[in-house]
């Protein structure tokens, strides 16, 4: 498998790994979708929705795959979505904190861009 289709497959299984934990008992009153664009790299995991406090509609995962990098454009969850591409054996100089301004991502273990 080349590598974009293996980085492809592991953020799919990554993301799909996290919806499932956010759909548990007692499963919310919102949903919880998915949304994998293979053709554009582009990578979502969101929740959309009513509760009794309102409207809801949040990125929890904006993934995205450019020049050969995986891009962490967003992510608001404890854990990371860093820590199940890693344990599914992607290279940190590989991924790239694109949240994170471009001055502070030369100090830290993933890619700069």
């Amino acid at each position: 498998m080349d590598q974009l289709k293996h980085y492809q497959t592991e953020i799919k299984s990554a993301l799909n790994r996290y919806a499932t934990l956010l759909r548990k008992d007692p499963p919310p009153s919102y949903k919880v979708i998915v949304a994998f664009d293979d053709e554009h790299g582009q990578y979502l995991l969101r929740e959309i929705g009513w509760t009794s406090e309102g409207r809801i509609k949040r990125t929890i995962f904006h993934v995205a795959l450019q020049d050969g990098k995986i891009w962490i454009e967003e992510d608001w969850s404890e854990e990371g979505i860093i820590t199940l591409l890693l344990e599914n054996d992607i290279p940190a100089d590989d991924i790239v904190l694109g949240f994170q301004p471009p001055n502070l991502r030369s100090s830290g273990e993933f890619a700069v861009a």
